[in-house]
């Protein structure tokens, strides 16, 4: 089977986007690489400033990320004390995530970096064409092709 034919892998929906994915990611990651974080530190942390104490469960929700992936990824954020993990005064019983006063420092560092990664992807791709790239990639996200067998 030939690569660029119509069943290769280079019409191959998942390995264009996960390509495309990790390629963007690299890039974002050498740009928030001065302040110690990552492109997908930087989202757990802006989700937590923005939308306050989540559990586990809601955050990765929030970030389309599987559990297991988004535990991985806050054990270095709770441990250079980033954000805390505490149970909220109405239910004893629950987790949650909370951005710590350090971790609002370095969102805010890293929300610079942010703005010169989103500059200059819009600068090299298009304005208009990056725009037109998210409203589709939200489209993708929020279909419900999975489900359906």
């Amino acid at each position: 089977m030939a690569a660029d034919g119509a069943d290769g892998l280079g019409n191959c929906n998942c390995l264009a986007i996960r390509q495309a994915a990790r390629h963007v990611t690299q890039f974002y990651d050498r740009l928030f690489a001065p302040i110690g974080l990552r492109a997908t530190q930087y989202a757990i942390l802006s989700s937590l400033q923005r939308k306050g104490p989540m559990t586990i469960n809601a955050l990765a929700a929030a970030l389309v990320m599987d559990r297991t992936t988004l535990g991985r990824n806050i054990l270095p954020l709770q441990r250079d004390g980033l954000i805390e993990i505490a149970a909220p005064a109405a239910d004893r019983r629950r987790r949650e995530l909370r951005l710590s006063q350090t971790g609002a420092v370095r969102q805010r560092a890293g929300s610079e970096c942010w703005a010169l990664a989103q500059s200059r992807f819009d600068e090299t791709f298009g304005r208009k064409r990056a725009a037109k790239m998210r409203k589709m990639l939200r489209q993708v996200t929020e279909c419900e092709f999975a489900a359906a067998n």
